[in-house]
């Protein structure tokens, strides 16, 4: 099996144990396959000791960064991000371990960076349309209110701005400052889009159906929601005023 020696799918966890075997397994069974990394946050349930007897199948694709406690989201993809690039991984990936996020879509990704040309290429809910399964419609609506308000506050061309299936180029990542990141929930997805955006990097949308998880339970909280909602105000009206670091 051929391996895309430059690519790694970043995962974060917490209490997915139900989740995390199938969807490795999902991942490495792609054609060429990817690289991963499981970002655990010292889940209860024992999510990372399963990946870690994974990991002599997959001996040189599958990786594990282990953290001492909960730090959330944003905190997890910055510290798996960091480790991406103090490698030499070209494509560096967002993806949830719960199977809302369709592995099969991993290659389209990859292909609008690689192949297409893209910096920064996202697995879009929204750019079709509205392609949400197993939500209430009462979430529905929320995320993709969310989003169209993000798009109108901030101007950037992108139907979903919360989104979290996405490629980055390295070069993107090498170009934000990750210290700087100052939302670690919902709005972390956000603040790294504007921060491409505002980096004048080139980003796609790619349409994926997005199926909530069957197994596990959701990290979704009004908090969360919250932190989106006056955090973009302050990201942007930042911008407006060159008080923004990038």
């Amino acid at each position: 099996m051929s391996s895309i020696k430059n690519a790694v799918i970043i995962i974060p966890t917490f209490n997915e144990i139900e989740n995390i075997d199938r969807v490795l397994r999902a991942v490495f069974l792609l054609q060429p396959d990817f690289h991963v990394l499981v970002v655990d946050d010292d889940s209860p349930d024992g999510t990372a000791a399963l990946v870690e007897g994974m990991m002599a199948g997959f001996p040189e694709t599958l990786h594990i960064l282990k953290r001492k406690k909960k730090l959330g989201l944003g905190s997890a993809y910055i510290a798996g991000f960091k480790w991406a690039l103090g490698r030499t991984y070209e494509y560096i990936f967002e993806m949830d371990a719960d199977f809302s996020h369709n592995p099969e879509d991993l290659t389209r990704l990859y292909n609008a960076c690689h192949k297409d040309g893209n910096d920064l290429a996202i697995g879009s809910r929204y750019v079709t349309g509205v392609n949400v399964v197993n939500w209430p419609m009462s979430r529905v609506l929320l995320s993709w209110g969310a989003s169209k308000y993000v798009q109108f506050i901030t101007r950037m061309n992108i139907h979903d701005t919360t989104a979290g299936f996405i490629c980055y180029r390295r070069k993107v990542l090498e170009t934000i400052n990750l210290d700087k990141i100052q939302f670690l929930g919902y709005a972390f997805q956000i603040e790294m889009k504007f921060k491409a955006h505002l980096s004048k990097f080139k980003i796609v949308e790619v349409p994926v159906i997005f199926t909530d998880r069957t197994k596990g339970e959701s990290k979704m909280s009004s908090g969360i929601i919250s932190e989106a909602i006056f955090g973009v105000l302050k990201m942007k009206i930042k911008s407006l005023f060159n008080r923004y670091e990038i």
